[in-house]
Protein backbone atom coordinates (compact mmCIF):
# COMPACT_ATOMS: atom_id res chain seq x y z
CA UNK A 1 0.00 0.00 0.00
CA UNK A 2 1.21 3.40 -0.94
CA UNK A 3 1.54 5.97 1.71
CA UNK A 4 3.51 9.10 2.44
CA UNK A 5 3.81 11.35 5.42
CA UNK A 6 4.30 15.06 5.77
CA UNK A 7 4.88 16.69 9.14
CA UNK A 8 4.74 20.44 9.50
CA UNK A 9 5.10 22.05 12.93
CA UNK A 10 4.59 25.81 13.21
CA UNK A 11 6.07 27.93 15.90
CA UNK A 12 5.35 31.62 16.36
CA UNK A 13 8.08 33.73 17.83
CA UNK A 14 7.77 37.49 18.19
CA UNK A 15 10.34 40.04 18.82
CA UNK A 16 13.98 40.06 19.72
CA UNK A 17 15.19 42.81 21.73
CA UNK A 18 17.80 44.85 23.10
CA UNK A 19 17.61 48.62 23.57
CA UNK A 20 14.47 49.81 21.70
CA UNK A 21 13.67 46.42 20.05
CA UNK A 22 10.88 44.41 21.74
CA UNK A 23 12.10 41.52 23.86
CA UNK A 24 11.50 37.99 22.51
CA UNK A 25 8.11 36.46 23.28
CA UNK A 26 7.51 32.76 22.57
CA UNK A 27 3.93 31.74 21.95
CA UNK A 28 3.58 28.14 23.18
CA UNK A 29 2.11 25.33 21.15
CA UNK A 30 -1.55 24.57 21.98
CA UNK A 31 -1.84 22.30 24.99
CA UNK A 32 -4.16 19.98 23.03
CA UNK A 33 -1.37 19.08 20.58
CA UNK A 34 -3.28 18.58 17.33
CA UNK A 35 -2.02 16.19 14.67
CA UNK A 36 -3.44 16.47 11.18
CA UNK A 37 -2.78 14.57 7.97
CA UNK A 38 -4.12 14.06 4.47
CA UNK A 39 -3.74 10.82 2.52
CA UNK A 40 -4.57 10.33 -1.15
CA UNK A 41 -4.50 6.93 -2.85
CA UNK A 42 -5.26 5.90 -6.43
CA UNK A 43 -5.70 2.19 -7.15
CA UNK A 44 -6.89 -0.22 -9.81
CA UNK A 45 -8.94 -3.29 -8.82
CA UNK A 46 -9.53 -5.84 -11.58
CA UNK A 47 -12.19 -7.88 -9.70
CA UNK A 48 -14.06 -5.65 -7.28
CA UNK A 49 -16.59 -8.35 -6.28
CA UNK A 50 -13.91 -11.09 -5.96
CA UNK A 51 -16.16 -13.20 -8.15
CA UNK A 52 -15.27 -16.28 -10.19
CA UNK A 53 -18.60 -16.49 -11.99
CA UNK A 54 -18.42 -16.12 -15.78
CA UNK A 55 -21.49 -15.99 -17.99
CA UNK A 56 -21.41 -19.67 -18.96
CA UNK A 57 -22.10 -20.71 -15.35
CA UNK A 58 -25.04 -18.40 -14.79
CA UNK A 59 -28.34 -20.00 -13.74
CA UNK A 60 -31.55 -18.07 -14.16
CA UNK A 61 -31.43 -15.56 -11.31
CA UNK A 62 -32.94 -12.22 -10.37
CA UNK A 63 -31.04 -9.04 -9.56
CA UNK A 64 -33.50 -6.96 -7.52
CA UNK A 65 -33.82 -3.20 -8.08
CA UNK A 66 -31.07 -1.35 -6.20
CA UNK A 67 -28.72 -4.35 -6.21
CA UNK A 68 -25.91 -5.07 -8.66
CA UNK A 69 -24.79 -8.28 -10.43
CA UNK A 70 -21.56 -9.45 -8.77
CA UNK A 71 -19.85 -11.08 -11.73
CA UNK A 72 -16.27 -11.94 -12.62
CA UNK A 73 -13.79 -9.28 -13.74
CA UNK A 74 -15.84 -6.20 -12.91
CA UNK A 75 -12.97 -3.70 -12.62
CA UNK A 76 -12.60 -0.08 -11.58
CA UNK A 77 -10.18 2.71 -10.82
CA UNK A 78 -10.59 3.74 -7.19
CA UNK A 79 -9.75 7.08 -5.57
CA UNK A 80 -9.51 7.37 -1.79
CA UNK A 81 -9.07 10.67 0.06
CA UNK A 82 -8.43 10.35 3.81
CA UNK A 83 -8.01 13.43 6.01
CA UNK A 84 -7.31 12.90 9.73
CA UNK A 85 -7.32 15.09 12.81
CA UNK A 86 -6.30 13.88 16.28
CA UNK A 87 -6.33 15.88 19.53
CA UNK A 88 -4.57 14.78 22.73
CA UNK A 89 -6.19 16.49 25.72
CA UNK A 90 -3.95 14.98 28.41
CA UNK A 91 -1.56 17.99 28.56
CA UNK A 92 -4.51 20.23 29.49
CA UNK A 93 -4.64 18.44 32.84
CA UNK A 94 -1.11 19.53 33.71
CA UNK A 95 2.02 17.68 34.78
CA UNK A 96 1.59 14.70 37.06
CA UNK A 97 -2.03 14.00 36.06
CA UNK A 98 -3.32 10.43 35.74
CA UNK A 99 -3.59 10.46 31.93
CA UNK A 100 -0.59 10.18 29.61
CA UNK A 101 -2.91 9.88 26.59
CA UNK A 102 -6.46 11.19 26.33
CA UNK A 103 -7.03 11.52 22.60
CA UNK A 104 -9.89 11.84 20.16
CA UNK A 105 -9.56 11.64 16.40
CA UNK A 106 -11.66 11.88 13.26
CA UNK A 107 -10.40 9.95 10.23
CA UNK A 108 -12.86 9.70 7.33
CA UNK A 109 -12.32 7.93 4.00
CA UNK A 110 -13.99 9.29 0.87
CA UNK A 111 -13.87 6.50 -1.72
CA UNK A 112 -14.96 6.72 -5.37
CA UNK A 113 -15.25 3.70 -7.69
CA UNK A 114 -15.11 5.44 -11.05
CA UNK A 115 -16.37 2.46 -13.11
CA UNK A 116 -18.86 0.98 -10.62
CA UNK A 117 -20.72 3.74 -8.80
CA UNK A 118 -22.67 1.31 -6.58
CA UNK A 119 -19.43 0.60 -4.68
CA UNK A 120 -18.53 4.21 -3.80
CA UNK A 121 -18.82 5.02 -0.10
CA UNK A 122 -17.79 7.28 2.78
CA UNK A 123 -16.38 5.92 6.04
CA UNK A 124 -16.64 8.32 8.98
CA UNK A 125 -14.30 7.03 11.66
CA UNK A 126 -13.98 8.31 15.25
CA UNK A 127 -10.99 7.01 17.21
CA UNK A 128 -10.62 7.44 20.96
CA UNK A 129 -7.78 6.29 23.20
CA UNK A 130 -6.69 6.76 26.77
CA UNK A 131 -3.76 5.61 28.83
CA UNK A 132 -3.18 6.43 32.45
CA UNK A 133 -1.18 5.40 35.51
CA UNK A 134 -1.41 6.07 39.22
CA UNK A 135 0.77 4.15 41.64
CA UNK A 136 0.59 0.43 40.88
CA UNK A 137 -2.55 0.85 38.75
CA UNK A 138 -2.59 1.49 35.01
CA UNK A 139 -5.52 1.88 32.64
CA UNK A 140 -5.68 1.47 28.87
CA UNK A 141 -8.67 1.77 26.54
CA UNK A 142 -9.31 2.36 22.87
CA UNK A 143 -12.39 2.57 20.68
CA UNK A 144 -12.68 2.63 16.89
CA UNK A 145 -16.18 3.61 15.75
CA UNK A 146 -17.07 3.93 12.08
CA UNK A 147 -20.25 4.81 10.21
CA UNK A 148 -20.07 3.73 6.57
CA UNK A 149 -22.40 5.61 4.25
CA UNK A 150 -22.75 3.42 1.18
CA UNK A 151 -25.24 1.45 -0.89
CA UNK A 152 -28.36 0.30 0.95
CA UNK A 153 -28.68 -2.91 -1.08
CA UNK A 154 -26.25 -5.81 -1.12
CA UNK A 155 -24.85 -7.24 -4.37
CA UNK A 156 -26.32 -10.37 -5.99
CA UNK A 157 -24.22 -13.43 -6.80
CA UNK A 158 -25.78 -16.21 -8.91
CA UNK A 159 -27.09 -18.48 -6.14
CA UNK A 160 -24.28 -20.08 -4.06
CA UNK A 161 -21.64 -19.48 -6.76
CA UNK A 162 -19.07 -17.51 -4.80
CA UNK A 163 -16.15 -17.99 -2.44
CA UNK A 164 -16.62 -17.14 1.24
CA UNK A 165 -13.89 -14.49 0.94
CA UNK A 166 -15.73 -12.74 -1.89
CA UNK A 167 -18.48 -11.50 0.42
CA UNK A 168 -16.40 -9.22 2.73
CA UNK A 169 -15.20 -6.94 -0.08
CA UNK A 170 -18.61 -5.51 -1.10
CA UNK A 171 -20.00 -5.89 2.44
CA UNK A 172 -17.45 -3.43 3.87
CA UNK A 173 -18.67 -0.80 1.38
CA UNK A 174 -22.38 -1.00 2.37
CA UNK A 175 -24.37 1.17 4.80
CA UNK A 176 -23.47 0.09 8.35
CA UNK A 177 -22.02 0.86 11.75
CA UNK A 178 -18.98 -0.93 13.16
CA UNK A 179 -17.43 -0.57 16.57
CA UNK A 180 -14.33 -2.18 18.09
CA UNK A 181 -13.36 -1.47 21.67
CA UNK A 182 -11.00 -2.84 24.31
CA UNK A 183 -10.24 -1.85 27.89
CA UNK A 184 -7.76 -3.15 30.48
CA UNK A 185 -7.05 -2.19 34.10
CA UNK A 186 -3.84 -3.55 35.58
CA UNK A 187 -2.52 -3.68 39.13
CA UNK A 188 1.19 -4.48 39.48
CA UNK A 189 2.44 -6.10 42.68
CA UNK A 190 6.10 -7.15 42.85
CA UNK A 191 6.55 -9.82 40.15
CA UNK A 192 2.80 -10.36 39.72
CA UNK A 193 0.00 -8.41 38.06
CA UNK A 194 -3.80 -8.62 38.03
CA UNK A 195 -5.57 -7.39 34.88
CA UNK A 196 -9.34 -7.22 34.29
CA UNK A 197 -10.13 -6.87 30.57
CA UNK A 198 -13.10 -6.48 28.22
CA UNK A 199 -13.50 -6.33 24.42
CA UNK A 200 -16.22 -5.69 21.84
CA UNK A 201 -16.64 -6.33 18.09
CA UNK A 202 -19.95 -4.95 16.77
CA UNK A 203 -21.61 -4.86 13.32
CA UNK A 204 -24.93 -3.15 12.57
CA UNK A 205 -25.66 -3.74 8.88
CA UNK A 206 -28.26 -1.40 7.41
CA UNK A 207 -28.84 -2.92 3.98
CA UNK A 208 -32.22 -4.18 2.79
CA UNK A 209 -33.02 -7.84 3.51
CA UNK A 210 -34.64 -9.68 0.60
CA UNK A 211 -35.57 -13.36 0.28
CA UNK A 212 -34.07 -13.72 -3.22
CA UNK A 213 -31.54 -16.48 -4.12
CA UNK A 214 -28.04 -15.06 -4.51
CA UNK A 215 -28.82 -11.67 -2.97
CA UNK A 216 -26.41 -10.90 -0.13
CA UNK A 217 -28.36 -10.47 3.11
CA UNK A 218 -26.03 -9.13 5.80
CA UNK A 219 -27.12 -9.71 9.39
CA UNK A 220 -26.20 -7.83 12.54
CA UNK A 221 -23.69 -9.60 14.78
CA UNK A 222 -21.40 -8.90 17.70
CA UNK A 223 -18.92 -10.48 20.08
CA UNK A 224 -18.52 -9.14 23.61
CA UNK A 225 -16.45 -10.64 26.42
CA UNK A 226 -14.87 -9.84 29.75
CA UNK A 227 -12.55 -11.53 32.18
CA UNK A 228 -9.22 -11.33 33.92
CA UNK A 229 -5.55 -12.19 33.41
CA UNK A 230 -3.09 -13.12 36.16
CA UNK A 231 0.53 -12.53 35.20
CA UNK A 232 3.93 -13.46 36.53
CA UNK A 233 7.04 -11.61 35.36
CA UNK A 234 9.74 -14.10 34.38
CA UNK A 235 11.99 -11.10 33.75
CA UNK A 236 11.31 -7.34 34.10
CA UNK A 237 10.25 -7.27 30.41
CA UNK A 238 8.68 -10.72 29.87
CA UNK A 239 5.67 -12.34 31.56
CA UNK A 240 3.62 -15.51 31.68
CA UNK A 241 -0.18 -15.10 31.92
CA UNK A 242 -3.20 -17.23 32.77
CA UNK A 243 -6.59 -15.85 31.82
CA UNK A 244 -10.34 -16.42 31.71
CA UNK A 245 -13.00 -14.89 29.46
CA UNK A 246 -16.77 -15.16 29.52
CA UNK A 247 -18.45 -13.94 26.37
CA UNK A 248 -21.45 -13.91 24.07
CA UNK A 249 -21.73 -13.93 20.29
CA UNK A 250 -24.96 -12.66 18.74
CA UNK A 251 -26.16 -13.37 15.20
CA UNK A 252 -29.36 -11.82 13.91
CA UNK A 253 -32.08 -14.19 12.69
CA UNK A 254 -33.63 -13.17 9.37
CA UNK A 255 -37.43 -12.80 9.24
CA UNK A 256 -37.58 -15.34 6.39
CA UNK A 257 -35.30 -17.97 7.99
CA UNK A 258 -35.50 -19.98 11.24
CA UNK A 259 -31.69 -20.29 11.52
CA UNK A 260 -29.10 -18.38 13.53
CA UNK A 261 -26.12 -19.34 15.69
CA UNK A 262 -25.81 -17.08 18.72
CA UNK A 263 -23.85 -18.65 21.59
CA UNK A 264 -22.25 -18.15 24.98
CA UNK A 265 -18.64 -19.17 25.54
CA UNK A 266 -15.95 -19.50 28.16
CA UNK A 267 -12.22 -19.47 27.42
CA UNK A 268 -9.27 -20.60 29.50
CA UNK A 269 -6.13 -18.90 28.23
CA UNK A 270 -2.39 -19.26 28.68
CA UNK A 271 -0.12 -16.55 27.31
CA UNK A 272 3.27 -14.98 26.93
CA UNK A 273 3.87 -11.23 26.53
CA UNK A 274 6.80 -8.84 26.42
CA UNK A 275 10.40 -9.15 25.22
CA UNK A 276 12.23 -12.39 26.11
CA UNK A 277 15.20 -10.99 24.20
CA UNK A 278 15.99 -7.47 23.10
CA UNK A 279 15.33 -8.30 19.44
CA UNK A 280 12.04 -10.20 19.91
CA UNK A 281 8.61 -8.96 21.08
CA UNK A 282 5.88 -11.52 21.84
CA UNK A 283 2.15 -11.33 22.62
CA UNK A 284 0.26 -14.66 22.56
CA UNK A 285 -2.83 -16.13 24.21
CA UNK A 286 -4.13 -19.64 23.45
CA UNK A 287 -6.55 -22.10 25.02
CA UNK A 288 -9.82 -24.03 24.81
CA UNK A 289 -13.10 -22.30 23.93
CA UNK A 290 -16.19 -23.98 25.48
CA UNK A 291 -19.38 -23.19 23.51
CA UNK A 292 -23.03 -23.30 24.49
CA UNK A 293 -25.55 -22.98 21.63
CA UNK A 294 -29.32 -22.75 22.33
CA UNK A 295 -31.69 -25.66 21.85
CA UNK A 296 -34.12 -25.60 18.94
CA UNK A 297 -37.55 -24.07 19.47
CA UNK A 298 -40.74 -23.48 17.49
CA UNK A 299 -39.35 -20.21 16.10
CA UNK A 300 -35.61 -20.87 16.00
CA UNK A 301 -33.22 -23.58 14.79
CA UNK A 302 -29.50 -23.80 15.59
CA UNK A 303 -28.00 -25.38 12.43
CA UNK A 304 -25.26 -27.46 14.10
CA UNK A 305 -25.34 -30.99 15.55
CA UNK A 306 -23.07 -30.41 18.57
CA UNK A 307 -24.52 -27.67 20.77
CA UNK A 308 -21.58 -27.81 23.23
CA UNK A 309 -18.40 -28.04 21.14
CA UNK A 310 -14.89 -27.29 22.39
CA UNK A 311 -12.84 -25.21 19.95
CA UNK A 312 -9.27 -23.93 19.97
CA UNK A 313 -8.81 -20.19 20.45
CA UNK A 314 -5.49 -18.58 19.66
CA UNK A 315 -4.31 -15.07 18.90
CA UNK A 316 -0.88 -13.52 18.89
CA UNK A 317 2.03 -11.78 17.25
CA UNK A 318 5.81 -12.03 17.19
CA UNK A 319 8.01 -9.19 15.97
CA UNK A 320 11.69 -9.93 15.37
CA UNK A 321 14.16 -7.12 14.68
CA UNK A 322 16.70 -9.25 12.86
CA UNK A 323 19.07 -6.38 12.09
CA UNK A 324 18.82 -2.59 12.25
CA UNK A 325 17.41 -2.79 8.71
CA UNK A 326 15.31 -5.99 8.78
CA UNK A 327 12.08 -6.70 10.66
CA UNK A 328 9.90 -9.82 10.47
CA UNK A 329 6.37 -9.93 11.93
CA UNK A 330 4.23 -13.03 12.37
CA UNK A 331 0.53 -12.79 13.38
CA UNK A 332 -2.20 -15.37 13.74
CA UNK A 333 -5.78 -15.72 14.95
CA UNK A 334 -7.99 -18.82 15.14
CA UNK A 335 -11.48 -18.69 16.62
CA UNK A 336 -15.15 -19.62 16.27
CA UNK A 337 -17.03 -16.72 14.68
CA UNK A 338 -20.31 -15.95 12.92
CA UNK A 339 -21.04 -15.77 9.21
CA UNK A 340 -21.99 -12.31 7.96
CA UNK A 341 -24.63 -13.98 5.75
CA UNK A 342 -26.46 -15.69 8.61
CA UNK A 343 -27.17 -19.32 9.56
CA UNK A 344 -24.12 -21.42 10.52
CA UNK A 345 -21.04 -20.41 12.54
CA UNK A 346 -17.59 -20.98 11.10
CA UNK A 347 -14.03 -21.51 12.26
CA UNK A 348 -11.97 -18.51 11.17
CA UNK A 349 -8.18 -18.86 10.77
CA UNK A 350 -5.68 -16.21 9.68
CA UNK A 351 -1.90 -16.48 9.42
CA UNK A 352 0.15 -13.43 8.38
CA UNK A 353 3.90 -13.22 7.78
CA UNK A 354 5.40 -9.81 6.90
CA UNK A 355 8.94 -8.65 6.13
CA UNK A 356 10.23 -5.07 6.09
CA UNK A 357 13.65 -4.06 4.75
CA UNK A 358 15.09 -0.56 5.03
CA UNK A 359 17.01 -0.38 1.78
CA UNK A 360 18.35 3.13 2.36
CA UNK A 361 17.62 5.99 4.74
CA UNK A 362 14.77 7.02 2.42
CA UNK A 363 13.62 3.80 0.73
CA UNK A 364 11.86 0.82 2.30
CA UNK A 365 10.63 -2.52 0.94
CA UNK A 366 7.70 -4.61 2.25
CA UNK A 367 6.65 -8.19 1.51
CA UNK A 368 3.57 -9.77 3.09
CA UNK A 369 1.87 -13.16 2.80
CA UNK A 370 -1.45 -14.24 4.33
CA UNK A 371 -3.37 -17.50 4.43
CA UNK A 372 -7.03 -17.33 5.47
CA UNK A 373 -9.41 -20.24 6.04
CA UNK A 374 -13.19 -20.17 6.58
CA UNK A 375 -14.44 -23.61 7.71
CA UNK A 376 -18.25 -23.96 7.77
CA UNK A 377 -18.28 -27.75 8.04
CA UNK A 378 -19.53 -27.79 11.66
CA UNK A 379 -22.97 -26.79 10.34
CA UNK A 380 -25.61 -29.34 9.38
CA UNK A 381 -27.08 -27.49 6.39
CA UNK A 382 -26.00 -29.03 3.08
CA UNK A 383 -26.16 -25.68 1.28
CA UNK A 384 -23.68 -24.20 3.79
CA UNK A 385 -21.21 -27.10 3.77
CA UNK A 386 -18.07 -25.36 2.57
CA UNK A 387 -14.47 -24.61 3.43
CA UNK A 388 -12.88 -21.75 1.55
CA UNK A 389 -9.31 -20.47 1.42
CA UNK A 390 -7.74 -17.16 0.49
CA UNK A 391 -4.07 -16.73 -0.43
CA UNK A 392 -2.94 -13.12 -0.24
CA UNK A 393 0.46 -11.86 -1.36
CA UNK A 394 1.44 -8.20 -1.22
CA UNK A 395 4.56 -6.18 -1.86
CA UNK A 396 5.42 -2.51 -1.89
CA UNK A 397 7.99 0.25 -1.78
CA UNK A 398 7.90 3.32 0.44
CA UNK A 399 10.00 6.42 -0.19
CA UNK A 400 10.57 9.25 2.31
CA UNK A 401 11.15 12.39 0.29
CA UNK A 402 11.99 14.45 3.37
CA UNK A 403 10.84 14.62 6.99
CA UNK A 404 7.54 16.00 5.73
CA UNK A 405 6.62 13.92 2.65
CA UNK A 406 6.86 10.26 1.65
CA UNK A 407 5.50 8.05 -1.15
CA UNK A 408 4.76 4.36 -1.75
CA UNK A 409 3.75 1.89 -4.43
CA UNK A 410 2.01 -1.43 -3.68
CA UNK A 411 0.68 -4.55 -5.40
CA UNK A 412 -1.61 -7.24 -3.93
CA UNK A 413 -2.70 -10.59 -5.37
CA UNK A 414 -5.76 -12.36 -3.87
CA UNK A 415 -6.51 -15.98 -4.78
CA UNK A 416 -9.74 -17.43 -3.38
CA UNK A 417 -10.06 -21.23 -3.58
CA UNK A 418 -12.54 -23.98 -2.66
CA UNK A 419 -11.28 -26.61 -0.20
CA UNK A 420 -14.02 -29.28 -0.14
CA UNK A 421 -14.62 -32.15 -2.56
CA UNK A 422 -17.60 -32.81 -4.83
CA UNK A 423 -18.37 -29.20 -5.73
CA UNK A 424 -20.14 -28.75 -9.06
CA UNK A 425 -18.45 -26.12 -11.26
CA UNK A 426 -15.64 -25.72 -8.74
CA UNK A 427 -14.17 -22.77 -10.63
CA UNK A 428 -17.20 -20.68 -9.65
CA UNK A 429 -16.07 -20.99 -6.02
CA UNK A 430 -12.68 -19.52 -6.88
CA UNK A 431 -11.50 -16.04 -7.80
CA UNK A 432 -8.37 -14.09 -8.68
CA UNK A 433 -8.00 -10.41 -7.85
CA UNK A 434 -5.17 -7.98 -8.61
CA UNK A 435 -4.87 -4.62 -6.89
CA UNK A 436 -2.22 -1.99 -7.57
CA UNK A 437 -2.09 1.28 -5.63
CA UNK A 438 -0.12 4.49 -5.44
CA UNK A 439 -0.66 7.26 -2.92
CA UNK A 440 0.60 9.96 -0.62
CA UNK A 441 0.04 11.01 2.99
CA UNK A 442 0.77 14.49 4.35
CA UNK A 443 0.82 15.32 8.06
CA UNK A 444 0.57 18.88 9.38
Amino acid sequence: MLFASLTLVSRMVMGAATNNIPSPIKIPKPAWRPEASLAVKESYDDNIFASGVAGKFLPAYTVPPGSVAALENRSSWVTMVSPKLTLNFAPWLGDGNFFQILSLGYAPDFVTYHDQDSESYQAHRVIAALKGKAGSWSLGADNNFVFIHGAKFGPTYPGPLFNAYASPFPRERREQIQDRAAVTLQDDWRNFFFRPAAALIYYDLMTAQLNIPGYQNYEDRYDVNGGVDLGYELTPSFALTLGYRYGHQYQQQFAFSPYSSSSDYQRMLAGLEGKPWRWLEVEIQVGPDFRNYPENSATHLTPINDLHPVKFYGEGSLTATITTKDTVTFKFKEWQWLSSLGKVPYYDSTVDLAYHRRLTEKLGFDLDGKLLSADYTSGNLAACHRKDLDYNIGTGLGYILNPHVSFSLAYTLDLGRNNVDSVVNESTRAFSRNLIAIGALMSF
